[in-house]
C-alpha cells in the first residue's frame, strides 16, 4: 500500500481525515472537455476502445478537481461484448447512448460465449490502465487508480434483457423459472470477470470495484443467491490470483439495511459503496469497521448546489468522522451538474 496515497490508506482500514474524495461518473458528460473528446472518437463504444482518448477523459477531472481516486473510463457492457457478445449503443441511457446487447436467453447463446478469452479481447482497456497508470505517477503521484467490472447480477441483467433499465423482466423471469440456466451464464461470468479484473490489476489498477448497479431488484432470498453469493466466489478468485490484500470495493446499490449487513460481513471486500437511500448516521454505527464506507451524497444535491450541497455533504461528514470512510456520492454525477458545484463540493470535504 502507497503511504502517499490517502484512498488505499483508507481501504487499508485507516480513519484518514479529511477523507479520500473520489466521485463516480468524475469523467464524463457534466465536463465540455469531455464532450469534445467524444466527439473526436466518434462515438461512446469507439471511445471505450481508444486507450490514449480513454485515459485522456479520465485524466480531465484530475486537472480541474483534487481528487484522490481515478476510476477506468470504460462501461459495465464491455464485459459482454469482451466475451463475444455483439454491442452497440443507441438513444437515451446515463451516457446519453444506452447499451443494446444481442440477448442471451438459451443454452446455445451461453455456450457461444468466449469467456477465456475476454482478457485478451479486452487489450485496449488494459493498454488504458496502463496509459492511465503512468500518466498518474507522472502527473498526479497521490492519486490512486481504480478499476472495475460490473458484478455478475448486474452484468447479467445487462446480458439476458439485452438493455438497461425497465426492471430487467427477463433476467428476474430466468432467475425464478430456470435457475439452472442463469447458473450457467454465472459460471461464465465468474471465469471473464476473474481474467479481466485480474488483467486490469496487471495493467496498474490499485483498487478493483464491483458495480451491482442492479441488486436493489431482488428480495432477499435473491439477493443472497444471486448477488451475494457469487461475489463471495468472486472475490474469492480475486484474491487467490492477487493477494489477501489487494483492496476490493462492493457497491450493490440500493440493497436496503439487512442486505448491506450481509454483504459487509461476507463478500469479503475491503469498501462498501452506500447508494443515496442509506442514512450516514445508521451505516456508521451498524456496519462493521473493518470495512471501509463509500459515498453517499445524493447527486441531486451536487446539481442543486447551496444549502442542500452544504448540508448534505455535512451529514455524510459529522455521521463518517473516525472512521475508514472514501467520500463519494450515492450514485453517478448526472449531466445538469455545475462543475462549480463539484469544485465546491472538493473544498467542503477538504476542510472536514
Amino acid at each position: 500500500m502507497n503511504p502517499d496515497k490517502s484512498f488505499l490508506r483508507a481501504l487499508g482500514g485507516e480513519a484518514v481525515w479529511p477523507p479520500p474524495l473520489w466521485l463516480m461518473r468524475q469523467a464524463g458528460r457534466y465536463l465540455p472537455e469531455y464532450r469534445a473528446t467524444k466527439e473526436r472518437a466518434g462515438g461512446f463504444l469507439e471511445l471505450c476502445l481508444n486507450p490514449e482518448l480513454s485515459a485522456e477523459v479520465t485524466f480531465q477531472p484530475l486537472r480541474r478537481f483534487p481528487l484522490d481516486a481515478a476510476i477506468l473510463f470504460t462501461d459495465l457492457p464491455m464485459l459482454p461484448w469482451a466475451m463475444g457478445q455483439p454491442l452497440r449503443y443507441g438513444t437515451g441511457g446515463p451516457e446519453g447512448v444506452g447499451p443494446i446487447l444481442d440477448p442471451v436467453r438459451d443454452a446455445a447463446a451461453i455456450a457461444g460465449l468466449r469467456p477465456a478469452g475476454a482478457a485478451a479481447r479486452a487489450a485496449p482497456i488494459m493498454e488504458t490502465v496502463a496509459r492511465i497508470r503512468a500518466g498518474l505517477e507522472r502527473d498526479h503521484p497521490g492519486v490512486a487508480l481504480i478499476g472495475f467490472a460490473g458484478a455478475p447480477w448486474t452484468v447479467a441483467c445487462y446480458m439476458v434483457d439485452g438493455r438497461g433499465g425497465h426492471g430487467f423482466p427477463e433476467t428476474r423471469r430466468m432467475a425464478a423459472e430456470n435457475p439452472a440456466l442463469l447458473d450457467a451464464l454465472f459460471a461464465a461470468l465468474l471465469e471473464a470477470s476473474e481474467s479481466y479484473l485480474v488483467a486490469q490489476a496487471e495493467a496498474g489498477a490499485e483498487a478493483l470495484m464491483l458495480f451491482d448497479s442492479w441488486a436493489g431488484l431482488l428480495p432477499p432470498e435473491g439477493f443472497a443467491r444471486w448477488v451475494l453469493a457469487p461475489t463471495v466466489a468472486l472475490t474469492a478468485r480475486l484474491r487467490a490470483r492477487l493477494g489477501p490484500d489487494f483492496p476490493l470495493i462492493g457497491f450493490p446499490r440500493l440493497a436496503g439495511p439487512d442486505n448491506l449487513l450481509a454483504y459487509a460481513a461476507g463478500a469479503g471486500v475491503n469498501g462498501l459503496g452506500l447508494d443515496e437511500t442509506v442514512d450516514p448516521a445508521w451505516a456508521a454505527s451498524a456496519l462493521p469497521r473493518s470495512v471501509a464506507l463509500q459515498g453517499n451524497l445524493d447527486s441531486r444535491a451536487l446539481v442543486e448546489g447551496g444549502e442542500a450541497l452544504e448540508r448534505g455533504a455535512d451529514r455524510i461528514l459529522t455521521a463518517m468522522r473516525g472512521r475508514p470512510f472514501v467520500f463519494n456520492l450515492g450514485h453517478g454525477i448526472t449531466p445538469d451538474t455545475p462543475p462549480d458545484h463539484v469544485a465546491f463540493l472538493a473544498q467542503r470535504v477538504r476542510a472536514g
